[in-house]
């Protein structure tokens, strides 16, 4: 615990603007997950009550301009896995939830053991179709991403876009396929997908870094998701709002 406090005052810091105010004319679905994702940024840190929830240790990764410069910066490990993925079939894609409720559902349930064990709402639970309407826009979306073989999918992905950040909220492989590499290639093809549809995101994330186990640790910093102090920006004014990466 002092470790992961001493770790936490020499944390690199950034600041993110979720541009909020360009959610009007949208549909406002997106104005309010912005809203609600923001209000969650500045609940107190379960482990450490004197700081915010989403303040020390988000494990973020600075986008650069180009796939291939990510691609080189991420673990050599990682890239052996995307390829590792390509060889064996597996293709990505952006995905319509809807469309694959019952490979989803067998994704969920295809071990009780993950992060620790799996909880029995996901294990047993029936998968509710996704209802997020269309975003008019690319600097707010939620969309979802998989990664399919033989037209059925093995892995998937929900992300949160806003503003200069994409959050993956929820990731999950098919535990018989995870040595074939699908979810690096899953994280590994979203980068590269944002780079190519959302000009404005500057950040690509995936949760919280202290707090996780060792090896989901070491997992995230495969990818260059290391942990970082953020300043939030709700961005309710246009004035506030940043432009895209330059």
């Amino acid at each position: 615990m002092f470790g992961d406090f001493l770790s936490l005052i020499r944390l690199p810091r950034v600041d993110i603007n979720l541009n909020h105010a360009e959610t009007v004319g949208n549909d406002p679905f997106y104005g309010r997950i912005v809203r609600e994702f923001y209000e969650t940024t500045r609940r107190r840190h379960p482990k450490f009550p004197l700081v915010k929830r989403y303040e020390y240790g988000v494990a973020l990764c600075t986008i650069p301009k180009e796939f291939e410069a990510y691609f080189m910066m991420i673990e050599a490990a990682a890239r052996r896995n995307f390829k590792k993925a390509e060889r064996n079939g597996y293709v990505f894609s952006k995905i319509d939830f809807n469309n694959h409720l019952g490979d989803i559902k067998e994704i969920r349930q295809s071990t009780d053991v993950r992060q620790g064990s799996v909880a029995s709402e996901i294990l047993n639970g029936k998968v509710t179709r996704c209802s997020n309407p269309a975003s008019t826009t690319n600097i707010h979306d939620y969309p979802y991403f998989g990664i399919l073989k033989d037209g059925r999918l093995v892995a998937y992905a929900g992300c949160l876009v806003a503003g200069e950040l994409c959050m993956i909220e929820h990731i999950l492989g098919h535990a018989a396929r995870q040595s074939d590499g699908i979810v690096p290639a899953l994280i590994i093809s979203i980068a590269r997908y944002v780079m190519e549809h959302y000009p404005s995101v500057k950040y690509y994330g995936y949760g919280t870094y202290f707090g996780a186990g060792r090896t989901m640790r070491r997992f995230k910093r495969k990818f260059g998701f290391v942990p970082h102090r953020v300043k939030w920006t709700l961005g309710e004014s246009r004035t506030e709002s940043g432009g895209p990466r330059t």
